[in-house]
Protein backbone atom coordinates (compact mmCIF):
# COMPACT_ATOMS: atom_id res chain seq x y z
CA UNK A 1 0.00 0.00 0.00
CA UNK A 2 2.87 2.38 0.78
CA UNK A 3 4.29 1.72 -2.69
CA UNK A 4 0.85 2.42 -4.21
CA UNK A 5 0.72 5.80 -2.44
CA UNK A 6 4.18 6.60 -3.79
CA UNK A 7 3.05 5.83 -7.35
CA UNK A 8 -0.02 8.06 -6.97
CA UNK A 9 2.10 10.93 -5.65
CA UNK A 10 4.52 10.48 -8.53
CA UNK A 11 1.65 10.65 -11.04
CA UNK A 12 0.31 13.77 -9.36
CA UNK A 13 3.66 15.48 -9.91
CA UNK A 14 3.84 14.35 -13.54
CA UNK A 15 0.35 15.73 -14.09
CA UNK A 16 1.46 19.17 -12.88
CA UNK A 17 4.28 19.56 -15.39
CA UNK A 18 3.44 17.47 -18.47
CA UNK A 19 1.34 19.74 -20.70
CA UNK A 20 0.55 17.13 -23.34
CA UNK A 21 -1.09 14.96 -20.66
CA UNK A 22 -3.20 17.86 -19.45
CA UNK A 23 -4.48 18.49 -22.96
CA UNK A 24 -5.28 14.82 -23.47
CA UNK A 25 -7.09 14.59 -20.16
CA UNK A 26 -9.11 17.72 -20.96
CA UNK A 27 -10.31 15.91 -24.08
CA UNK A 28 -11.13 12.71 -22.19
CA UNK A 29 -12.90 14.55 -19.40
CA UNK A 30 -15.08 16.33 -21.94
CA UNK A 31 -16.05 12.89 -23.27
CA UNK A 32 -16.88 11.78 -19.73
CA UNK A 33 -18.86 14.95 -19.04
CA UNK A 34 -20.99 14.41 -22.14
CA UNK A 35 -21.93 10.93 -20.88
CA UNK A 36 -22.92 11.82 -17.31
CA UNK A 37 -26.45 12.08 -15.99
CA UNK A 38 -27.30 15.17 -13.92
CA UNK A 39 -26.70 14.50 -10.23
CA UNK A 40 -24.23 12.88 -7.87
CA UNK A 41 -20.87 11.41 -8.94
CA UNK A 42 -18.64 8.80 -7.33
CA UNK A 43 -15.13 8.52 -8.73
CA UNK A 44 -13.38 5.23 -8.04
CA UNK A 45 -9.60 5.17 -8.27
CA UNK A 46 -9.13 8.93 -8.06
CA UNK A 47 -5.68 8.80 -6.48
CA UNK A 48 -3.88 10.39 -9.42
CA UNK A 49 -5.93 13.42 -8.53
CA UNK A 50 -6.86 15.22 -11.74
CA UNK A 51 -10.56 14.42 -12.24
CA UNK A 52 -11.64 16.66 -9.33
CA UNK A 53 -10.32 19.63 -11.29
CA UNK A 54 -13.10 19.01 -13.82
CA UNK A 55 -15.79 17.62 -11.50
CA UNK A 56 -15.19 19.38 -8.15
CA UNK A 57 -18.43 18.10 -6.59
CA UNK A 58 -17.62 14.44 -7.24
CA UNK A 59 -16.80 12.17 -4.31
CA UNK A 60 -13.30 10.99 -5.17
CA UNK A 61 -12.05 7.72 -3.69
CA UNK A 62 -9.14 5.32 -3.86
CA UNK A 63 -8.07 2.10 -2.21
CA UNK A 64 -5.14 3.92 -0.55
CA UNK A 65 -5.11 7.22 1.32
CA UNK A 66 -3.89 10.34 -0.44
CA UNK A 67 -4.73 13.84 0.82
CA UNK A 68 -6.65 14.96 -2.27
CA UNK A 69 -9.32 12.22 -2.25
CA UNK A 70 -12.50 12.21 -0.16
CA UNK A 71 -12.68 8.54 0.83
CA UNK A 72 -10.70 5.32 1.09
CA UNK A 73 -12.67 2.34 -0.18
CA UNK A 74 -12.48 -0.91 -2.10
CA UNK A 75 -14.42 -1.07 -5.38
CA UNK A 76 -15.28 -4.70 -4.58
CA UNK A 77 -17.13 -3.64 -1.39
CA UNK A 78 -18.72 -0.23 -1.86
CA UNK A 79 -19.79 1.14 1.56
CA UNK A 80 -22.97 2.91 0.40
CA UNK A 81 -26.70 2.31 0.60
CA UNK A 82 -28.63 1.28 -2.48
CA UNK A 83 -29.66 3.92 -5.02
CA UNK A 84 -27.11 6.47 -3.79
CA UNK A 85 -25.36 7.75 -6.94
CA UNK A 86 -26.40 8.96 -10.37
CA UNK A 87 -22.95 8.30 -11.84
CA UNK A 88 -19.83 6.25 -11.17
CA UNK A 89 -16.62 7.13 -13.02
CA UNK A 90 -13.65 4.78 -13.43
CA UNK A 91 -10.65 6.16 -15.28
CA UNK A 92 -7.98 3.50 -15.85
CA UNK A 93 -9.33 1.54 -12.89
CA UNK A 94 -11.32 -1.44 -14.17
CA UNK A 95 -8.20 -3.22 -15.42
CA UNK A 96 -6.70 -3.02 -11.91
CA UNK A 97 -9.60 -4.82 -10.20
CA UNK A 98 -8.93 -8.46 -9.31
CA UNK A 99 -12.67 -9.28 -9.63
CA UNK A 100 -14.41 -6.92 -12.09
CA UNK A 101 -17.68 -8.87 -11.88
CA UNK A 102 -17.85 -8.21 -8.14
CA UNK A 103 -17.46 -4.49 -8.79
CA UNK A 104 -20.33 -4.49 -11.30
CA UNK A 105 -22.52 -6.28 -8.75
CA UNK A 106 -21.71 -3.62 -6.16
CA UNK A 107 -22.24 -0.78 -8.63
CA UNK A 108 -25.59 -2.24 -9.62
CA UNK A 109 -26.75 -1.76 -6.03
CA UNK A 110 -25.45 1.74 -5.30
CA UNK A 111 -26.51 3.31 -8.62
CA UNK A 112 -29.92 4.92 -8.93
CA UNK A 113 -32.37 3.90 -11.64
CA UNK A 114 -31.00 5.13 -14.99
CA UNK A 115 -27.67 5.81 -13.29
CA UNK A 116 -24.51 5.39 -15.33
CA UNK A 117 -21.04 3.89 -15.12
CA UNK A 118 -18.55 5.76 -17.31
CA UNK A 119 -15.26 4.01 -18.05
CA UNK A 120 -12.10 5.10 -19.85
CA UNK A 121 -9.72 2.15 -20.19
CA UNK A 122 -6.91 0.67 -22.30
CA UNK A 123 -7.99 -1.00 -25.55
CA UNK A 124 -6.07 -3.91 -27.03
CA UNK A 125 -5.89 -3.48 -30.80
CA UNK A 126 -3.40 -4.99 -33.24
CA UNK A 127 -1.13 -1.96 -32.80
CA UNK A 128 -1.62 -1.24 -29.10
CA UNK A 129 -0.97 -4.88 -28.15
CA UNK A 130 2.67 -4.51 -29.12
CA UNK A 131 3.11 -1.21 -27.25
CA UNK A 132 1.24 -2.26 -24.10
CA UNK A 133 2.89 -5.68 -24.04
CA UNK A 134 6.51 -4.58 -24.42
CA UNK A 135 6.71 -0.90 -23.43
CA UNK A 136 4.17 -0.47 -20.62
CA UNK A 137 4.85 -1.31 -16.95
CA UNK A 138 1.45 -2.97 -16.43
CA UNK A 139 0.69 -6.58 -17.35
CA UNK A 140 -1.22 -7.72 -20.43
CA UNK A 141 -2.68 -11.21 -20.01
CA UNK A 142 -5.04 -12.17 -22.84
CA UNK A 143 -5.76 -15.85 -22.13
CA UNK A 144 -8.15 -15.42 -19.19
CA UNK A 145 -11.90 -15.10 -18.75
CA UNK A 146 -12.59 -12.13 -16.43
CA UNK A 147 -15.90 -13.68 -15.37
CA UNK A 148 -14.23 -16.79 -13.96
CA UNK A 149 -12.68 -16.61 -10.51
CA UNK A 150 -9.83 -18.92 -11.45
CA UNK A 151 -6.89 -16.89 -12.67
CA UNK A 152 -8.15 -13.70 -11.04
CA UNK A 153 -6.54 -14.16 -7.65
CA UNK A 154 -5.97 -10.94 -5.76
CA UNK A 155 -2.53 -9.51 -6.45
CA UNK A 156 -1.01 -7.29 -3.78
CA UNK A 157 0.73 -5.35 -6.57
CA UNK A 158 -2.57 -3.85 -7.69
CA UNK A 159 -0.93 -1.21 -9.85
CA UNK A 160 0.31 -3.92 -12.23
CA UNK A 161 -3.26 -4.59 -13.36
CA UNK A 162 -4.12 -6.42 -16.58
CA UNK A 163 -4.65 -4.08 -19.50
CA UNK A 164 -6.58 -6.73 -21.44
CA UNK A 165 -9.49 -6.82 -18.97
CA UNK A 166 -11.70 -4.09 -20.53
CA UNK A 167 -11.33 -5.50 -24.06
CA UNK A 168 -12.08 -8.98 -22.75
CA UNK A 169 -15.19 -7.84 -20.88
CA UNK A 170 -16.72 -5.65 -23.56
CA UNK A 171 -15.63 -7.52 -26.68
CA UNK A 172 -14.49 -11.14 -26.42
CA UNK A 173 -16.78 -11.95 -23.44
CA UNK A 174 -19.40 -9.28 -24.00
CA UNK A 175 -22.13 -11.94 -24.16
CA UNK A 176 -21.22 -13.03 -20.62
CA UNK A 177 -21.36 -9.46 -19.37
CA UNK A 178 -24.83 -9.07 -20.89
CA UNK A 179 -25.99 -12.39 -19.39
CA UNK A 180 -24.54 -11.68 -15.94
CA UNK A 181 -25.67 -8.05 -15.72
CA UNK A 182 -28.93 -7.65 -17.65
CA UNK A 183 -29.68 -4.46 -15.69
CA UNK A 184 -26.83 -2.69 -17.48
CA UNK A 185 -27.28 -1.48 -21.03
CA UNK A 186 -24.10 -0.69 -22.97
CA UNK A 187 -25.29 2.63 -24.42
CA UNK A 188 -21.92 3.69 -25.83
CA UNK A 189 -18.65 1.97 -26.70
CA UNK A 190 -15.91 3.77 -28.59
CA UNK A 191 -12.42 2.66 -29.57
CA UNK A 192 -10.38 5.85 -29.50
CA UNK A 193 -6.89 7.42 -29.43
CA UNK A 194 -4.64 6.27 -32.26
CA UNK A 195 -1.74 8.76 -32.36
CA UNK A 196 -1.51 11.44 -29.66
CA UNK A 197 -1.91 9.20 -26.63
CA UNK A 198 0.80 6.66 -27.55
CA UNK A 199 3.14 9.49 -28.57
CA UNK A 200 2.50 11.35 -25.30
CA UNK A 201 4.44 8.74 -23.32
CA UNK A 202 1.77 8.69 -20.63
CA UNK A 203 2.97 9.03 -17.05
CA UNK A 204 6.07 6.90 -17.58
CA UNK A 205 7.92 8.07 -20.71
CA UNK A 206 8.93 11.35 -22.39
CA UNK A 207 6.50 12.80 -24.91
CA UNK A 208 7.16 12.41 -28.63
CA UNK A 209 4.24 14.68 -29.53
CA UNK A 210 5.06 18.41 -29.64
CA UNK A 211 2.11 20.51 -28.51
CA UNK A 212 2.38 22.56 -31.69
CA UNK A 213 1.40 19.45 -33.69
CA UNK A 214 -1.49 18.45 -31.42
CA UNK A 215 -4.25 19.85 -33.67
CA UNK A 216 -2.76 18.23 -36.77
CA UNK A 217 -2.58 14.82 -35.08
CA UNK A 218 -6.10 15.32 -33.75
CA UNK A 219 -7.36 15.83 -37.30
CA UNK A 220 -5.46 12.75 -38.46
CA UNK A 221 -7.13 10.70 -35.73
CA UNK A 222 -10.56 11.69 -37.06
CA UNK A 223 -9.55 10.41 -40.50
CA UNK A 224 -8.39 7.12 -38.99
CA UNK A 225 -11.61 6.33 -37.11
CA UNK A 226 -12.71 3.63 -39.59
CA UNK A 227 -9.56 1.71 -38.59
CA UNK A 228 -10.25 1.97 -34.85
CA UNK A 229 -10.28 -1.79 -34.25
CA UNK A 230 -6.73 -2.01 -35.62
CA UNK A 231 -5.25 1.19 -34.17
CA UNK A 232 -7.06 2.22 -30.97
CA UNK A 233 -5.30 2.54 -27.63
CA UNK A 234 -8.35 3.42 -25.53
CA UNK A 235 -11.85 2.11 -24.89
CA UNK A 236 -14.62 4.46 -23.75
CA UNK A 237 -17.70 2.70 -22.37
CA UNK A 238 -20.95 4.02 -20.91
CA UNK A 239 -23.33 1.69 -19.06
CA UNK A 240 -26.83 2.63 -17.92
CA UNK A 241 -28.78 0.85 -15.20
CA UNK A 242 -32.35 0.05 -16.20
Amino acid sequence: MQQDSYILNERKQTWKFKKILKRLYHHWHRMIESALKPGSILEIGGGSGNLKEFFPHAISSDVVFVPWTDAVLDAHQLPFHGDTFDNIILFDVLHHLHDPAQFFSEAQDVLKHNGRIVLMEPYISWVSFFIYRFFHPEDLIWNINPFKKKGLEKDQKSFHGNQAIPSLIFERYRHQFVDNFPQFNIINKERTDFIIYPLSGGFHHPSLCPLVLYSIFEYMEKLLRPLNRLLAFRLFVVLEKT
